[in-house]
């Protein structure tokens, strides 16, 4: 049997999600008809928001797989972000309506009943939205996916909103204040708006290409680590994620005496190097310099029989130099 292809992985664990928190909602409910528990309902709502938005992301995560054609020459993986950004919109959202109810429940309470039960609902719904939180945020990070990471994010925070719902009601139990349902309720709003907000703000700083600090360190990191003297300088690197896939481009410094062929071997070695870092699909846009006097000082290369100046110092590649448009120098 073939193997699947990452994005058929993704796909799968995605729709495995949405099945898992469709079964969930419908427990949670049935928590809530038997509890009438606002702090109960607080589960179940996040429950129908963990639903929607999955089923929002499977769809940008068929999207997202598409091939590159002509009116999408980077490809389909920008909508990933915006699946993000939605799935972040309808916790904010959610997070508000939890708040609203649980005040306007002070004002007309109801009476709690069979809480064991509904402590038993939401003791089994936290620990399978956890156990599946941590099967989606793993494969998301080797696959570099963030719709997929966005729900495993979303599925853990709900997960610990299950645990802040479980000594809620231990609570309840124990003073008999029923009270606390409404407080425990409002507090779990609060926390479930900060989540979507993290959310929106991650979407939003993909769709504007800001850069991943994280991934750029460990790009450099790993060309480091395997330098040769014939890269004379690495600068003017960026790096544009589309979904699970990475768009690289960067000029590198080589002897300009070099022939083409010569110059186009020493690329795609580069490329490759960065291809054997990351398990996301990598596109490449290297552009090759000719070295200046000046390069000479943070040449290491022996064999240079038409150096300027002598060899004085490595320069060590970080963040500040090899992002700058600028070949290195003294």
């Amino acid at each position: 049997m073939a193997e699947l292809t990452p994005d058929k992985k993704i796909f799968r664990i995605q729709l495995l999600a949405v099945s898992v928190g469709a079964a969930l909602l419908v427990a949670k409910f049935v928590a809530y008809y038997l509890t009438h528990s606002n702090t109960i309902l607080t589960d179940a709502l996040e429950s129908i928001i963990n639903v929607v938005a999955g089923v929002f992301a499977l769809y940008s995560l068929y999207l997202s797989s598409k091939p590159k054609d002509y009116d999408h020459p980077y490809g389909h993986g920008k909508v990933e972000f915006i699946s993000a950004g939605f799935e972040g919109i309808l916790i904010a959202i959610a997070g508000v309506l939890i708040i609203v109810k649980s005040i306007v429940s002070f004002f007309h309470p109801s009476p709690l009943e069979h809480l064991d039960i509904g402590l038993a609902i939401v003791v089994g719904s936290g620990v399978i939205n956890y156990l599946l939180a941590v099967l989606l945020i793993k494969t998301a990070d080797k696959h570099q996916s963030l719709t997929l990471k966005a729900d495993g994010e979303h599925l853990k925070s709900d997960a610990y909103s299950s645990l802040g719902v479980l000594v809620g009601l231990v609570m309840i139990m124990l003073t008999k204040w029923a009270f606390l349902d409404g407080i425990v309720a409002i507090m779990m709003g609060g926390i479930i708006i900060y989540t979507g907000v993290k959310l929106v703000r991650k979407s939003i700083g993909g769709i504007m290409d800001e850069a991943d600090e994280g991934i750029v360190l460990s790009v450099i990191k790993h060309l480091s680590e395997h330098r040769k003297a014939e890269w004379i300088d690495i600068h003017n690197l960026r790096i544009i994620q589309y979904g699970n896939k990475l768009h690289v481009d960067c000029h590198v410094t080589l002897p300009w005496y070099f022939t083409l062929e010569q110059a186009h071997n020493e690329i795609e070695e580069i490329a490759a190097l960065i291809n054997e870092k990351h398990s996301a699909q990598v596109e490449f846009f290297i552009h090759g310099d000719p070295c200046v006097p000046k390069s000479c000082k943070v040449c290491s290369l022996k064999e240079c029989e038409v150096r300027k100046e002598s060899f004085k110092e490595k320069m060590e590649w970080n963040l500040e130099n090899v992002v700058r448009n600028k070949k290195h120098g003294l």
